[in-house]
Order: structure tokens, then sequence, then C-alpha cells
């Protein structure tokens, strides 16, 4: 159920409205179903209409009438609650909504329970799904109303009684989420032949000048060199910024004025103190050095990424809020990045888990430097000709969303959960269409019989209890390609199977072969460790040869049947 709240100056016009049923056609037998104290007069059961509205009236009114003669009374003395039903939803007898009128104007403060100075307040239904609650401000000691955050507070209650009455569950949010677009801006947005409204293309031109800044100085720069983008930078009278505002070319008032918007109207992560103590928080990259191989930025941001469930997985919410927001704006930057055939997904990626990488858990960014500074070298780096590193992104990319939407499930975070199911939607749609050439290339090798049947070896040693699924998998001819490969380039193959396996459990893989493969093509992609490090790594496995050797390191969240992993 969904509840919408305002506040009035006119009783009787609210009422008027209420019982009408010439103008609202969709007013059917209007009649009160509760009030303040179960004897408030219902013009809707009525043979005189107008003598009983204009009675109720005199009645809702009587305590403003009272505080307005002492001068006490506040201007907007109406109180209107309206509150829906969905449509799946069975139709509500009278007594069940009265019922949750009562509980909503008890919860709201209204009308609290066992408060004989309560506000007087009636329940008109005037249609099968949905009632409305008009109710005075004024108290019977004359005092007004503490309503306060009444609209969470009534939304608490109607989750409450949604469960008690077993109708449907509404997913709700944290008052976190970006502001939507109005009726009138996306009526504009649509007459200037735009796709989307100004307000959600300056956030996503902003979000994406984030994820590539490595400074607020530069941050700046870049949007005052964005087409199309206005930037006003408001100073501190030191010099220093203190804000900033924005607006789009092609939105202009009647006045030819431009539109302004400021950061935190945009989004709430989008205030400049909010952009400033991110780009605070990355960490600095490598400059080249003589005789020094630079490390790949893209490999680096995907060891970060790997490293995030298992961050989300600890008991610290803030580091854990860091990592989502970190891994957003890797989303952010990654439609600068990838082939142009992606972009549209991975734009319809960072656009939905927008709301996923943020809540009302306070982030302490310093815990997610490495994947920030690996996002803005990536995108200082030359043009991308390898699309296999593409495909190995978004494969880490997706275990991370999975992840995601589990510990937003656990902190009932609804609106999150959603939005990370959403993303990963297109986050597959783009692995698909990334991993199908290099995939293809692996299928084209054909490994020595003698190499096969090693590798059959490792996998039953490494991975006994997914062993002969993997085999029977038409993607394991891929699997044994990467092996090979990568046991050509120094790797030891059953190490890289029981890693690439911890990673993730493979029982809702469709293709855990496949799942395997790009585990493999990832991990080898690394330098393979040097002797003295083979040496290392052998001695500590004789030292536990009862260690397990695969455990599960974490449960995927529950997803949506065309949400499966490959």
């Amino acid at each position: 159920m969904i509840a919408k709240i305002s506040s009035g100056k006119d009783t009787a016009g609210l009422i008027r409205y209420l019982f009408d049923t010439k103008k609202a056609k969709d007013h059917t037998d209007p009649h009160l179903v509760a009030s303040w104290d179960g004897f408030a007069p219902d013009p809707g059961r009525t043979d005189d209409f107008d003598a009983a509205k204009k009675l109720l009236v005199a009645d809702l009114n009587l305590h403003v009438q009272q505080a307005r003669r002492l001068g006490r009374a506040p201007e907007k003395h109406t109180w209107h609650c309206s509150i829906r039903a969905a449509t799946t939803d069975r139709h509500l007898s009278d007594e069940e909504w009265a019922d949750i009128a009562r509980r909503v104007v008890a919860a709201t403060g209204i009308a609290p329970d066992g408060d004989p100075d309560g506000c007087r307040w009636v329940a008109v239904r005037h249609a099968p799904d949905h009632i409305h609650i008009a109710a005075t401000k004024v108290r019977a000691d004359l005092s007004t109303a503490r309503h306060w955050n009444d609209y969470l507070t009534a939304d608490r209650e109607l989750a409450a009684a949604e469960k008690e009455y077993g109708l449907f569950q509404v997913v709700r949010g944290d008052r976190t989420a970006a502001k939507r677009p109005t009726r009138a801006e996306q009526e504009k947005a649509r007459r200037a032949g735009h796709d989307k409204p100004a307000r959600e293309r300056l956030r996503a031109t902003i979000r994406t000048a984030v994820a590539a800044a490595t400074s607020t100085a530069e941050f700046i720069h870049l949007l005052n060199h964005t087409d199309g983008v206005l930037v006003e930078v408001v100073y501190f009278p030191s010099g220093d910024v203190r804000g900033y505002k924005f607006a789009s070319e092609d939105t202009t008032t009647a006045a030819r004025e431009p539109v302004w918007f400021s950061g935190s109207e945009l989004a709430p992560d989008l205030s400049f103190p909010r952009i400033q103590e991110r780009l605070e928080n990355i960490e600095p990259q490598p400059t080249n050095q003589p005789g020094r191989r630079r490390p790949n930025p893209w490999h680096q941001a995907i060891a970060a990424a790997e490293r995030i469930p298992h961050h989300l997985d600890q008991a610290d919410d803030e580091a854990s809020q860091a990592h989502l927001a970190a891994f957003g704006e890797a989303l952010d930057a990654l439609p600068l990045l990838a082939p142009q055939t992606l972009r549209p997904q991975l734009r319809e990626a960072a656009s939905a888990f927008e709301r996923a990488a943020r809540s009302r858990i306070r982030a302490e960014h310093h815990h997610a430097r490495a994947l920030r500074g690996a996002v803005r070298a990536m995108v200082r780096e030359p043009a991308l000709r390898d699309g296999a590193v593409v495909a190995m992104f978004l494969d880490a990319a997706i275990l991370v969303v999975i992840s995601a939407a589990r510990w937003h499930q656990l902190h009932r975070h609804d609106q999150q959960v959603a939005a990370a199911h959403q993303t990963l939607l297109h986050l597959q749609a783009a692995y698909d269409h990334a991993a199908a050439p290099p995939l293809a290339a692996l299928a084209q090798s054909q490994p020595p019989q003698q190499a096969v049947d090693r590798n059959i070896r490792h996998l039953r040693q490494a991975v006994p209890g997914h062993a002969e699924q993997v085999i029977e998998d038409p993607a394991f001819g891929m699997l044994t390609a990467a092996l090979t490969e990568a046991e050509a380039a120094g790797h030891d193959p059953e190490r890289l199977l029981q890693q690439a396996a911890d990673q993730r459990v493979l029982d809702d893989a469709d293709s855990p072969a496949r799942v395997l493969t790009w585990r493999i093509q990832r991990l080898s992609a690394r330098p393979a460790p040097s002797a003295r490090a083979r040496a290392a790594q052998a001695r500590s496995t004789a030292k536990r040869p009862n260690a397990p050797v695969h455990a599960a390191a974490s449960v995927p969240a529950p997803q949506p049947p065309q949400a499966r992993r490959r």
C-alpha cells in the first residue's frame, strides 16, 4: 500500500471533494468507514447530504475555530492522507480499512492511541481500492499535532499491515534515492527530442566525471569542457570551493535562463563535500620506472573487484558501503572504455547500480582506495584493444553485483536489492556479447589428448564435487585450452582450479566449465609465481595435508530466473 500526505487550508473543500460523485466519475458510493469517535455524521449515508456535510465540516473544525480565536491555529490546518492498495490485492472490507486508518493516524501522531486530546479525523472510502483520511491538525487541548516525518511513520505502519493482511509488499526505500524527474521535466525532454530529462542526463554526466577525475580541480575542469553542460562554482571568501551547480544548455526557462541544479538536488552523494571526500581517497598509481613494468590497471581493477564479495561478508558496514560506492564509480567509467557495441548495456547497468551504490550507511571511503585508483588509471590508458579483458572485468563485476544484492537484502534495503538485480541483467547481456569472440577463439584450440587427460586429473583433484559435471559440459574444451595455456605460461593448473572454484560455488551455474574458464583466464593473466614462490606454496600445502580442497566463498543472493549465472 502507498500513502500520499498533504496539508491544506480548506476543510470544507476537502470534504466536498471526497464525497463528490459528479465531477469525479471514479467516486462510487462515498461513505465513512471510521472517525475519531465513531459517531461522526456521514453525508454518504443520509437523505440530507448538504446538511450532513455541513455538520461534518463543523465538527472537524471545532478545535480549529477555538484555536483561531486565541490566535493559535496553524494556517494549513487540514491533514489529508490517501492510502491505496496494489492492483493485485484483494478488496478489503470497510472494517479492514477502518483498522488501517486507525493505525495510520495513531502512528503519525494525528490521533495517538489512548490520547483523549487527539485530533479529529474521518476515513472516507469512495472506491474499492483506497481510502482518504481527512483530519484537522488542532488537538482538543488546542495545541498543534506533532506529526513530523508522518510519511515515514505511515509507510512503516502500512508495511506492517501488508504483512498482517497478506497484501502485496511494496518495495520501500530509505530516502537515499535520487529525486525523480517531474512530469513537466519529462514532457519538456520529450518535446526537445531527448530520451531522458535534463536531471537524469546531468546526473549521469556528473557521475562519469567523478569516476574519471583524480581531484576536485580536475572534476570541475572535466565538466567545464563537457559539451552541453553549464557549470557555476561557488567559492568561500578564502577562495576555497564551497559548492557548485549545473545546468544543461538545452534547458531554459521562459525568460531564457538556465535551469540550475545543485549536486545534492541531483543525488544525495553528488554534493560537493561528498564528491570531495571520495576524490581524496584514491590510491596513487605507480609511475613508469626504468627496468620495471608498470602493472596493468585493468588487472588491478579486476583484482580489487574480486575482493569486494569478501569485504561484503565482513561485519564492517561502513567499509562495505565504501566498496559498493567505488564499484559504482567503476561502472560509471566503463562505458568510456569498452567497445562501442557494449556501451548501451553498460550505461544501463551503471544507471541501475547507481541506486544500489547508496544507502543510509555512511561510507568510509579510505577502504576502497585501490579500486578507485585503478579505475582512474584505466581511464588514462591508451585505447583498449583486448576485448577479453573487458569480459574478465564483467565476469568479476557480476559476482560483485550478486554479493551486493545479498548484502542489501540482509540490511533490508529493498530498493537497492531490486536495483542490483536489474544491474545484473544488463551486465550479463554485456558479458555474453564481450565473451563470445575470446571464447570462440579458445574453442578452436585443440590441446593434445595427453594435456586433456592431465587437466581431467587436475580437475578431479581440485573440484571433486563438480568434476564430472564440468567434464560433460559442452564448454569443457574451452576450459582445457585455457588450462593448457596457463600451464605453458608457468602456472600450476591444479592451484588455479582451486582458486577459481573458491571464488564462487558452481551449484547454480548453467555452464560450470564456462565459469571456470573465465576464472582461469583472469587468474593466469597475472605473472606466474617464481620457482621460489612455487616451492613455498608446495611446503605450505604439505603442512596441511588434510586441508579442504574447496570451500565456498559465499552464497549468492536470491535471483530472478532470468538472472541466473552463466
